[in-house]
């Protein structure tokens, strides 16, 4: 099979496309493949990283105000589809797979246009710009939530989920990991603002631990590198030596994210699409701080999706603190029935074979 894949910018965009890739590599050892992105996203480096080859294209995304910039973007977008169509006469994909970013639609719309078998992938709830453009064209628009059926329309729409590491659904021994971490048997709490950390949610944890609002669980804090010392500091300056607190974790970086995942009863984090699809295939409770600094506003809809799914409570940045966090955690903990049925509604709404769905649906695709 000869799989050509497009998507970037983020690794929101990036990393589904190379757990796809991976899931075909383990079915078809002897496919190809090749992924195209652009110079200036992360797929630069992820990709070769990763052992896949990758081809660049000029491509930039519309200024959403009026801009003479977006003279420049039309014209980058024309060339960008006549390299695309270059690119797929060469390579003579079987299929041609898009997971959003706007590096995507010329590579898409131009496969699409060759009659190529195309299948495009939305990781939020709320679908960005060039998946909604694609979708009519798409083959198939594969979803990871079901909410996103009703934002836009499409030729034929499957819910997949997000394709998510396997190393996730590994079984670990909770009691084993409390040991690690010197933790007695009260619930375990994991707060994290993603692998650079958030200031905001960091503030709230300073404030949480310094007004010893943490008596009731174990607490890991993950504070981002960067933001570390400075933490450590704050809280010193504040008569508190995290050394001292034996149900208490704070951490540059969680490298063993996925015992930490597995064995926490609440999650306190962000709302990107990943991070709440790995809390919904884990059936665990979470309080979520959507980013404020995201297009479209995405992560507030991927929390208000597990929200109104009863899996979580949604605390926006402008409403946080350290006593709010701490009150909802309380919450949660304090009755066993809503620690319960949070867990059950999560495992409800979570989706574990996303890359199985996909590679059928590419498998259907292809032999039409």
């Amino acid at each position: 099979m000869r799989v050509l894949l497009t998507g970037g910018g983020t690794a929101g965009h990036i990393n589904p496309a190379i757990a796809i890739a991976n899931y075909i590599k383990e079915k078809h050892q002897d496919s190809s493949f090749l992924f195209v992105g652009t110079q200036r996203g992360l797929e630069k480096n992820l990709v070769p990283k990763c052992g896949y080859d990758i081809k660049f294209i000029d491509v930039m995304g519309l200024r959403r105000s009026l801009s003479a910039e977006n003279i420049k973007v039309l014209i980058n977008y024309i060339k960008s589809m006549s390299d695309a169509r270059r690119i797929l006469k060469e390579f003579k994909p079987d299929v041609v797979i898009g997971t959003g970013g706007y590096v995507c639609a010329p590579v898409v719309k131009a496969a699409a246009a060759l009659k190529i078998p195309t299948l495009i992938h939305e990781q939020n709830v709320f679908p960005g710009l060039a998946i909604k453009m694609l979708s009519q064209k798409a083959d198939i628009t594969a979803i990871s939530f079901d909410e996103t059926k009703n934002m836009m329309k499409a030729k034929k729409m499957v819910l997949t989920g997000n394709p998510l590491r396997p190393n996730l659904f590994a079984e670990h021994d909770a009691d084993l990991i409390r040991a690690k971490y010197g933790f007695d048997e009260k619930p375990l709490v994991l707060m994290f603002g993603g692998s650079l950390g958030a200031e905001k949610m960091n503030d709230a944890l300073v404030d949480m631990i310094a007004e010893k609002r943490t008596d009731g669980f174990n607490l890991i804090a993950s504070t981002g590198e960067k933001h570390y010392d400075d933490i450590i500091k704050r809280l010193a300056e504040k008569g508190v030596n995290i050394e001292n607190i034996r149900n208490i974790k704070v951490v540059p970086y969680i490298y063993n994210m996925e015992e930490i995942f597995s064995t926490a009863d609440v999650i306190i984090g962000r709302a990107g699409a990943i991070t709440v699809s790995e809390i919904t295939a884990l059936g665990k409770a979470a309080v979520l701080i959507p980013s404020p600094y995201v297009a479209h506003n995405h992560q507030e809809y991927n929390a208000r999706y597990l929200e109104k799914n009863g899996a979580a409570r949604v605390v926006l940045e402008s409403e946080l603190s350290g006593e709010r966090i701490a009150s909802e955690v309380d919450d949660i903990l304090g009755n066993v029935s809503v620690l319960a049925n949070m867990q059950s509604c999560s495992e409800k709404i979570g989706i574990t074979d996303a890359c199985e769905t996909i590679y059928a649906c590419i498998s259907e695709i292809i032999k039409k």
